[in-house]
């Protein structure tokens, strides 16, 4: 195995020298910092990355919590962070809890004696437990993805609300009036936005909103699945759900279909996040787009930039979601 001797010893130097190079630790004249380069290259050095984050108090590790990365808009926003760190040279080491606390913090303490730089954390529902833990921290960087602000973090996430009520307004807009709602974990700080987004659409337009069409459940098709089930056994019928993600939506077309309705004949469906497979389900879902990739890419800059350049991190980025028109709501107009 070569040695920082042997790139030494070939670039006609001191080990020190070759140590400040690769450790940007000190100014080396540019043609030494050449021979230096060359002889690296030359012999097929490979510098210890745990040596050099010893030396430079830096590991260029980001660590990240999400609790499921099977849900297809977690993965895109992963891959928003990934594409974030690949830019700079930085390395992801991404934890998936499963929607388990117990795990969640065991993987937070796994990051931490990783030494990594940065912490980002993105969850399905507030967990008092883990945020408590991330209070402690104190000078970590940190960014909490789709949640609540977060005392000492960057917080990214959607303008819900204004989605909520882009979602509602166009079901208000073909022509539809009983409109339920399939909604996420009571406790989720995006559900609560979007239902507040709903709430004020509806009753800006002098609609009812009727308990009996909404149902709450986890932001999983299942849920979506079974929340459908409840609401059609209801003494009356919507005529449009809005489900707050695409995974409810998709559990609430299984339901209605299994029902013996059409989507969007007897029922509208309206979805939000916009995942890849929103534009391949039968009808195609009309839905919400929640810039998820450019949510994790911009957390990743975010904190980068501050690593790097000591920039200062806004305690919120909010991102503006979209109306993506496709076939599962009915033109009534």
């Amino acid at each position: 195995m070569v040695s920082i001797k042997d790139v030494a010893q070939a670039a006609g130097v001191s080990a020190s020298t070759v140590s400040h190079v690769i450790n940007e630790t000190r100014h080396v004249a540019p043609l030494t910092r050449q021979k230096v380069e060359e002889a690296i290259q030359t012999l097929g050095f490979q510098p210890s990355m745990m040596a050099r984050a010893l030396k430079v108090k830096r590991t260029n590790i980001i660590g990240m919590l999400v609790s499921s990365s099977s849900n297809p808009f977690f993965a895109d926003v992963v891959r928003g962070v990934e594409e974030g760190c690949y830019q700079h040279n930085f390395s992801l080491i991404l934890c998936n809890s499963g929607h388990q606390s117990d795990r969640q913090l065991a993987n937070l303490n796994t990051l931490l004696q990783r030494r990594i730089d940065a912490l980002m954390v993105m969850t399905t529902k507030t967990d008092p437990a883990l945020y408590k833990q991330l209070s402690k921290l104190g000078d970590l960087p940190k960014a909490i993805l789709d949640s609540a602000p977060h005392p000492n973090a960057c917080t990214l996430q959607d303008d819900s609300v204004l989605g909520g009520k882009l979602a509602t307004e166009h079901l208000i807009n073909r022509g539809l009036t009983k409109i339920g709602c399939l909604m996420g974990p009571g406790d989720h700080p995006r559900s609560i936005e979007r239902y507040k987004g709903f709430k004020t659409a509806m009753e800006a337009a002098g609609l009812s909103v009727e308990t009996k069409w909404q149902a709450a459940g986890l932001l999983t098709a299942s849920s979506g699945y079974e929340g459908m089930k409840k609401i059609l056994e209801a003494d009356s019928q919507p005529e449009a759900i809005f489900a707050f993600n695409d995974l409810m939506a998709m559990g609430a077309y299984r339901a209605i279909q299994e029902h013996g309705l059409r989507i969007p004949e007897d029922i509208s469906v309206i979805g939000y996040d916009d995942v890849e497979y929103a534009s391949y389900m039968a009808p195609t879902l009309t839905t919400i787009k929640q810039p998820s990739f450019e949510l994790g890419l911009s957390a990743a800059e975010a904190l980068i930039n501050h690593l790097e350049e000591k920039t200062k991190m806004p305690p919120v980025i909010k991102l503006v979601p979209e109306l993506i028109l496709r076939s599962s709501v009915i033109n009534q107009e």
